[in-house]
């Protein structure tokens, strides 16, 4: 028994040295995140890493996690965020009720009534089961700041599109990427961090992949739900300027797809030169 422990402690050490050797400015932590089998391991997991950024190894017997990342490109507070938006409660974070309602039955823990992390100066709450959010207070002396960032990073790599310019779309992308990762979700309002929530997820995931390739047909793929989900939190986001949802009946192999612009002029991103003018303007976001 004694050797076979031993096996894995050597095995876990030469897996979080090799995530050293992979993650640039490494730092490790380790933070315990409630859970209960390897259907838990894979989301947590899959939900909290982060290619050459982040790399997570939770361990379903000890609950506990260790996390090495990039301290320069993140933070522990945005991986557990990302960790409690797939269903799972840390002692700093905990997931919303509908989120953890859809886990596997054998991945519904037993939670307890937590105290939650403290925003800025405000003082920490206990919040019920029944009550638990991901951020628990939401403060709006920077309403609007937090987002600005993603939509400026969004409209970079639809422009980048509009010239089919895969390689100019993947670098904006990890721009977008980074300011995904940098929202603080306390800092916004009720109705963002609503729609926030729904959406974060995805919105990393297509980013992620437009980052990742420099092929444009690819990345017009993954802009399609890039820009579906970036619209609903920009419809709930008061805006300085307005912004203009568009829409082009042939894109999406002939099933539509929409964009948001800065232009009230069409520039299609799904055709770019060879249809340029292809679409139409079918909502202005004020």
């Amino acid at each position: 028994m004694k050797s076979i422990k031993l096996l894995m402690a050597i095995t876990l050490l030469l897996s979080i040295s090799t995530c050293f050797a992979e993650i640039k400015n490494a730092k490790v932590e380790t933070v315990h995140i409630y859970g209960n089998c390897s259907i838990c391991k894979k989301t947590i997991e899959s939900a909290a890493n982060v290619k050459d950024i982040v790399q997570v190894e939770w361990n379903k017997d000890t609950k506990m996690a260790f996390l090495t990342y990039d301290e320069k490109k993140t933070n522990q507070d945005e991986i557990l965020k990302r960790i409690g938006l797939a269903g799972y409660d840390s002692d700093k974070f905990l997931a919303p009720d509908n989120v953890y309602a859809k886990l596997e039955i054998c991945c519904q823990y037993e939670r307890t009534g937590k105290v939650v992390a403290k925003v800025e100066e405000l003082k920490a709450v206990s919040l019920d089961v029944e009550e638990k959010v991901v951020m628990p207070i939401l403060v709006t002396k920077t309403q609007g700041v937090q987002l600005k960032e993603v939509f400026d990073s969004y409209f970079a790599v639809k422009d980048a599109l509009v010239k089919t310019d895969g390689s100019l779309a993947a670098t904006k992308a990890v721009l977008l990427l980074n300011s995904i990762n940098a929202v603080k979700m306390e800092s916004l309002t009720k109705e963002e961090h609503v729609e926030w929530m729904k959406v974060m997820k995805d919105l990393v995931f297509d980013a992620e992949h437009i980052s990742e390739t420099k092929d444009a047909g690819h990345q017009r793929d993954h802009f399609t739900s890039l820009s579906k989900n970036m619209y609903s939190v920009m419809k709930v986001s008061k805006q300085d300027t307005p912004t203009y949802y568009q829409f082009c009946p042939m894109a999406n192999k002939g099933k539509g797809a929409n964009w948001l612009s800065k232009e009230n002029i069409v520039k299609n991103p799904y055709y770019g030169t060879k249809m340029l003018g292809c679409g139409k303007v079918v909502e202005t976001l004020n």
